[in-house]
């Protein structure tokens, strides 16, 4: 079958995503002791405890990374001792901070000329669980649409995603490929769609899930001959 739609996984696909949130994490932080000093060197411990209790109270949060980030501020700030009103504005403050740090992202090198070579043969689209926006990247022209956990209340490895892509595409699921470095989010994901799934795994890793992707590539600049061969 002809590949008419291909969907790209954006962290650790697009680019490597650890370093970016280690540096977001540090811009929070450095914010967070320069404008609310009265909450100190908060224990990481003490953060996942109020998210543990946050998304035991609202599961599907865990599908709302920014409003998820934004509570847990929330919450650390107010038991700072910060008003209300105060906490509110603090938590936003530190979450703006916090996000444009996370779209400080380092492309892998091929990314471009690869996105430029497909778009002009296929339809190209987004599937993240993650809070990253093309349009702040520079990449949104590349893309017909990018789909993200939090606007659709549900994530990979969900089939809902990959079908609103499809619904989104106008492209029947054999027509359709996927690419991401997740064994169950992308590939498992993808494929319970119906979809053809190829596994980005540059470092080599070992394949462990019973299931085999349709194809594995090792960089970006592999994908349109890879795709060409298989029309």
């Amino acid at each position: 079958m002809s590949i008419q739609l291909i969907t790209f996984d954006l962290d650790d696909t697009l680019w490597d995503v650890t370093p970016v949130m280690q540096d977001a994490e540090a811009a929070l932080r450095n914010w967070l002791a320069m404008h609310a000093p009265r909450l100190g060197a908060v224990p990481v411990e003490h953060l996942w405890e109020i998210r543990a209790h946050l998304l035991h109270a609202e599961p599907a949060l865990k599908h709302r990374l920014s409003e998820l980030r934004r509570r847990i501020l929330f919450h650390a700030l107010e038991g700072a001792g910060y008003a209300r009103g105060e906490a509110v504005a603090l938590a936003e403050g530190g979450f703006q901070v916090f996000l444009a740090a996370r779209h400080q992202v380092a492309l892998f090198a091929e990314v471009h000329p690869t996105l430029e070579a497909l778009a002009n043969r296929y339809q190209l689209g987004v599937i993240t669980n993650g809070n990253a926006d093309v349009r702040r990247l520079g990449l949104a022209d590349y893309f017909q649409f990018a789909l993200c956990a939090e606007e659709l209340g549900v994530g990979k490895p969900d089939p809902k995603p990959f079908q609103e892509a499809l619904k989104r595409a106008g492209v029947a699921a054999e027509h359709a490929v996927h690419i991401g470095d997740h064994p169950s989010d992308d590939i498992a994901g993808a494929q319970a769609a119906g979809l053809r799934a190829i596994w980005f795994n540059p470092q080599g890793k070992p394949w462990e899930a019973t299931t085999q992707p349709q194809a594995e590539i090792r960089s970006l600049a592999e994908l349109p001959a890879l795709l060409k061969s298989w029309a």
